[in-house]
């Protein structure tokens, strides 16, 4: 099999895969995936976080990580961007099988291009960098945190199969990406907080 016959055989999957998973919602839960795909509903969600931030690490060590997610966020759309329009790969709600076999499409098309999907990537991005933000205070256990905000960027990369705008594929590597930049801005934003504001020896992770 050549390397074009196992991208088509692999497209068709993920296309039979997102079928699958879209189909499952039903106009009883349309409004809750199109209410987790906007980005605006969640800004006072962002405030509040930050408000904790402020309250448990103090101010220096909050805007630390709060600069490591913003720069998390820029990270994957830019990278976002630029691979959308490197790969071409049409979103499912322009794809004529798609729309034929029943796709669901909740929202707005948006661009021609969806690989891979900014919206799973800036959620997985942001969460790790709380994640890691949130273990710089030694005096609290946020192992429930850490658990509902994974869930809650597991709904918000889904929500984006569910209203019609990504594949699965789209936002499998979107979460991959995410994870890994959010990991390492949290990281570089520890490493600064141990090295210039608790000012104690760096070791080895």
């Amino acid at each position: 099999m050549g390397s074009l016959a196992v991208i088509e055989y692999l497209h068709g999957l993920d296309q039979d895969i997102t079928l699958l998973i879209n189909n499952l919602s039903n106009p009883a839960t349309d409004q809750f995936w199109m209410f987790m795909s906007d980005k605006a509903v969640w800004i006072p969600a962002y405030i509040l976080c930050a408000y904790f931030l402020f309250r448990r690490l103090g101010w220096k060590k909050a805007l630390v990580v709060i600069i490591s997610a913003g720069i998390a966020f820029a990270l994957c759309d830019q990278l976002s961007n630029i691979v959308k329009h490197s790969v071409d790969r049409l979103r499912p709600s322009y794809d004529r099988r798609m729309l034929v076999e029943g796709l669901r499409v909740l929202e707005r098309r948006g661009g021609f291009y969806g690989f891979f999907s900014a919206h799973a990537a800036n959620a997985f991005a942001f969460v790790l960098c709380l994640i890691i933000g949130f273990r710089n205070d030694m005096e609290h256990n946020y192992l429930a945190f850490s658990i509902s905000v994974l869930m809650w960027a597991t709904l918000v990369a889904a929500s984006r199969i569910f209203v019609g705008k990504h594949y699965f594929g789209d936002v499998l590597v979107g979460a991959i990406i995410g994870i890994i930049i959010g990991y390492a801005c949290g990281k570089a934003a520890r490493l600064i907080i141990k090295r210039f504001l608790e000012k104690k020896p760096v070791t080895a992770p």
